[in-house]
């Protein structure tokens, strides 16, 4: 694999010292602040375009060309503070996976930022073994997609890997989540069978996707940084399950894909998941868990990463880093009782200036 000496990029010119404290944070050291993740608009541009300009449906639908246009625009009018990196993800659905094996996009007016897919197997004998649809017409889309945003943004910007929702989940899409729990309980035996074949599935994924991307040239990036290889990687069907399950068909998988891109980010879904606490902390393969709180209100009220620093505290006794983010506020109230080289902050301020007086802030007070 060929060693990525990080240069600077058009949209953060700063791009190497970023790197620097990413690579300190990947080995558990410290240069001089934890990392810190912050974005605001640049003076002068203008407020950039909301995400929803590039969507999941514009992903699908809108000419490649004109997508990145304004993927670029977008970019180029935000200010990447710390080790915030610009960084085009060109998932197309939260259930893209089950698509690429066959499954129908399911559009609702209800749920305008995202979608899912139709779940189609009837009999899992029928059905295994799952394969990807490589002639298929979302599977080609999004190869075009990847490839062409690896021409275009190389230099400026780097490529995220998909929003993998793999292993489980792609079990749970495919055939509903319903009756997938009916099947834990009553076909065990198929469902061993479907998760090997679900499982077979992501190194053919994950190298088509890296390759488009030119990840190995430019770097990988997707909640951490690495030029050598990381990726999140989630089952939010680990929610409806207990451990025994857990420990039986989804964190094997979870590791053997965490094993495959390195620097693995575990997306720890809600607090139906927290169960599942002991099995993760005590496996060597993932290295920053994310954790998602409950339902936040549209006023930001409601259950708020500050009331989860004994957890956060657990994680990182048992070696392993963490994810936070929130307003600033919160940000700098959480650096005082977590550990600084074992803490990614994330957080969006609405100036430059804010934006570089907090980064002074965590540089004084680490």
């Amino acid at each position: 694999m060929p060693t990525v000496k990080p240069a600077p990029l058009l949209c953060k010119p700063d791009f190497p010292e970023a790197a620097a404290r990413w690579e300190a944070y990947l080995a558990g050291d410290l240069i001089d602040r934890p990392v810190v993740c912050v974005t605001a608009p640049r003076p002068g541009a203008g407020v950039p375009a909301p995400w929803q300009h590039y969507g999941y449906r514009e992903r699908v639908f809108d000419d490649i060309d004109g997508l990145l246009d304004r993927v670029l625009a977008h970019a180029e009018a935000t200010f990447y503070g710390g080790e915030a990196i610009p960084a085009f993800l060109p998932s197309i659905a939260a259930d893209e996976i089950a698509v690429f094996t066959g499954a129908e996009l399911r559009w609702s007016p209800d749920s305008p930022d995202t979608n899912w897919a139709v779940p189609y197997v009837e009999d899992w004998e029928a059905a295994l073994p799952l394969r990807l649809h490589e002639d298929g017409p979302m599977w080609q889309r999004m190869l075009a997609l990847v490839r062409r945003a690896a021409e275009r943004l190389a230099g400026r910007m780097l490529i995220q890997p998909l929003d993998w929702h793999t292993n489980m989940d792609l079990l749970s899409a495919i055939r509903g989540p319903q009756r997938l729990c009916l099947d834990l309980l009553e076909r065990p035996e198929l469902i061993d069978r479907a998760m090997t074949s679900a499982r077979s599935l992501f190194p053919i994924l994950w190298d088509a996707i890296r390759t488009a991307g030119r990840m190995d040239e430019w770097g990988y990036t997707q909640g951490l940084y690495s030029p050598t290889g990381t990726s999140n990687l989630a089952c939010d069907f680990a929610a409806l399950i207990g451990p025994r399950m857990f420990r039986r068909w989804v964190l094997p998988a979870l590791e053997e894909e965490a094993a495959l891109v390195g620097h693995a980010y575990f997306h720890w879904d809600g607090p139906d998941a927290l169960k599942h606490m002991p099995d993760l902390l005590a496996s060597p393969y993932f290295h920053t868990i994310g954790y998602v709180p409950g339902k936040i209100a549209v006023d930001g009220s409601g259950d708020r990463h500050p009331r989860y620093i004994a957890l956060y505290q657990a994680i990182q006794a048992a070696g392993k880093s963490v994810h936070v983010w929130g307003t600033p506020d919160e940000l700098m109230y959480m650096h005082r009782h977590l550990r600084p080289e074992k803490t990614l902050y994330t957080t969006t301020v609405t100036t430059q200036a804010e934006a570089e007086a907090l980064l002074d802030w965590f540089t004084r007070h680490t």
